[in-house]
């Protein structure tokens, strides 16, 4: 039953996405315009993916730390692409209490100059190399359109930063960390993206080069979901980032940055939910059982009890609905919040030795008996939800991924249920301005290694260098 706050998916996408965050109490609007306030479900998502990203970087032998907020004007100017390229984003702090500052300073956009600076201090020889940084942090960009998660002028991120002797060293890096976000998608979100590398007008400002990871929403509006950056040896002299080499000669350092947002809560919302709310993934729920006592005596109350203890002994998030709120109320309640499953117990139940399971993803009910082992059971099914999850938006995204050869193509495609776009690409930026020409179309990631479908641009028809995935973005 569809819930009433929130506007049908299918009449007004972006509403419905926004009473989804709303109705699901992710985050609210505040007195700061552009920016959210991130409440305890939405909070509580976006530590489970710190918990199991985190997790997955110190395995990778990374470690975390804080630069500061602020970055000296100074500072952010020794990389040219950087500044230029996010200039119109940029917030200046030029007063400090009712003083004028002598230089101003930027709220962190992004820590590349930060950890630059530090890098250039605290590297001496090769054998200090390599040093694998990260941290969890906010940063603030000026955006002119915001909308809660997705692009909100503060958001929470990670960004990882890391130095090493050669550049075959910190290229293995960059595709490694891709490498995760990817697997975090496709494993933990149950979301199956697609990685490739950026085009030099997409890359990143001060990137040799910029892989990307890139997630197709339900209404087939693309969301970049995880970046990876090779430096090269660019703001290591810019910054003056050197080391003894193993010939004992001055050398400088190769880098990378790699980093993904609270913007995968958004990605969550997009993909899997529907008009009843939230719908998570298993494996990135906060509490992936909730248990509902349909009326409160001893003997319903003991029962839940002891299903709860069986299934956190077997490493089951799950809680007691003990709030005094009618069953309907709770069961809706619990359909909002995404929660992946729903147990009910009742007298009648009981009497009958058996209990009723709910999946969150597709309304389904299940009798079960109470001789069961509840805990593989549940484990099974939570399971089998994800594996579900994934395979739905997998055929969301195929049905919705197209091949293009030639322009009329392009906009018949676009004309009538835009998605991902295959197309050749020449490589000449021409060419790519003129695609966005189309509803704003735009590279989404070069398919490295990939087969041309034609051999000729799609834009232009001279020889084709790449196939590209473009489509419409957030």
């Amino acid at each position: 039953m569809k819930n009433e706050k929130i506007t049908s998916r299918e009449v007004d996408f972006a509403k419905w996405y926004t009473d989804v965050v709303f109705a699901a109490k992710l985050a609210s609007y505040t007195g700061v315009k552009g920016c959210i306030a991130i409440e305890p479900n939405g909070y509580a998502i976006w530590e489970k993916m710190q918990e199991i990203l985190d997790k997955k970087f110190k395995e990778l032998g990374h470690v975390n730390v804080q630069m500061p907020l602020l970055i000296p004007e100074n500072l952010l100017k020794k990389e040219g692409e950087l500044v230029e390229g996010f200039a119109p984003e940029v917030a200046w702090v030029t007063k400090g209490g009712s003083k004028e500052l002598e230089e101003r300073y930027c709220i962190r956009p992004t820590s590349e100059t930060m950890f630059s600076d530090y890098y250039a201090t605290h590297v001496r020889s090769y054998k200090d190399l390599p040093m694998l940084y990260n941290q969890w942090c906010n940063v603030l960009r000026w955006e002119k359109e915001t909308r809660p998660f997705l692009r909100s002028r503060e958001f929470l991120w990670q960004e990882g930063h890391t130095i090493h002797e050669t550049k075959e060293e910190a290229e293995k890096e960059t595709r490694q960390m891709m490498e995760v976000y990817k697997w975090f998608h496709h494993e933990i979100l149950a979301i199956p993206s697609i990685t490739g590398l950026k085009t030099e007008k997409e890359k990143f400002a001060g990137a040799e080069y910029t892989l990307t990871n890139e997630a197709l929403m339900y209404n087939g509006v693309s969301l970049q979901a995880g970046t990876s950056h090779y430096f090269g040896q660019k703001f290591s002299k810019a910054y003056d980032i050197k080391f003894a080499n193993r010939e004992n000669k001055l050398d400088y350092v190769y880098q990378t940055s790699w980093g993904t947002t609270t913007r995968m809560i958004g990605g969550l919302i997009m993909v899997h939910s529907d008009d009843k709310g939230l719908v998570l993934p298993p494996r990135i729920a906060p509490k992936q059982v909730v248990i509902i006592p349909i009326f409160k005596t001893e003997k319903v109350l003991q029962k839940c009890e002891e299903i709860k203890q069986e299934l956190e002994e077997n490493g089951i998030t799950c809680y007691i609905d003990l709030t005094d709120k009618s069953a309907g109320f709770k069961f809706a309640e619990a359909e909002v919040n995404g929660i992946p499953i729903r147990i009910e117990v009742g007298e009648r139940d009981l009497e009958n030795k058996e209990i009723t399971f709910t999946r969150r993803d597709t309304s389904l009910k299940m009798k079960v008996s109470l001789n069961e082992n509840l805990a593989i059971y549940t484990k099974n099914l939570l399971k089998t939800i994800q594996n579900d999850m994934y395979q739905k938006a997998l055929k969301r995204r195929d049905e919705l991924t197209f091949e293009a050869k030639n322009l009329e193509e392009v906009k018949k495609i676009m004309n009538t249920k835009p998605g991902f776009i295959k197309a050749d690409w020449c490589g000449d930026l021409g060419c790519e301005m003129k695609m966005k020409e189309i509803k704003g179309l735009k590279s989404r990631c070069i398919l490295e290694n990939a087969k041309l479908l034609t051999g000729k641009c799609v834009v232009c028809g001279k020889d084709a260098k790449y196939l590209v995935v473009w489509g419409l973005q957030y």
